[in-house]
């Protein structure tokens, strides 16, 4: 079962919140299990390819059931496996810092992916809407 509407949308909001306080203008997608879309939002001021790029990296942490720093270590390691699945989604795979699995207990609900700050910064935002919706990350 993919996250609810509304608490992605909670998330989206809870790591806009965080992204203000460290002034940086981000774009948080949250994608299903399944890699598809289910919320997107942009701040004023976010550069104009941030949605695609945190689309990529909840993309590749929702089909790979892995984290960003994961899933760049995983490409390191396999580089031609890591490219053939990065074939079979509907966008580009981004592997690094800033997206996150949704879990509920054992179950994938699905990722979010940040872009717009550093690397280091859209992963505290993500991890901040994960705390404010009440879901716990592995990192």
């Amino acid at each position: 079962m993919p996250i609810p509407l509304q608490q992605a949308q909670d998330l989206i909001g809870a790591a806009h919140q965080h992204a203000v306080t460290l002034g940086v203008p981000v774009t948080v997608v949250v994608v299903d299990e399944g890699g598809h879309l289910v919320a997107l939002g942009r701040m004023d001021g976010a550069f104009a390819l941030s949605p695609q790029i945190a689309e990529a990296k909840a993309v590749g942490a929702a089909v790979w059931y892995r984290d960003g720093a994961s899933l760049k270590e995983l490409r390191e390691a396999r580089p031609a496996f890591f490219e053939a699945v990065g074939h079979l989604t509907r966008v580009p795979l981004i592997p690094g810092l800033g997206s996150v699995i949704l879990r509920d207990g054992g179950r994938v609900l699905g990722a979010v992916g940040v872009s717009g700050g550093s690397s280091e910064q859209d992963l505290e935002c993500a991890l901040a809407g994960l705390r404010a919706i009440g879901l716990e990350s592995e990192q």
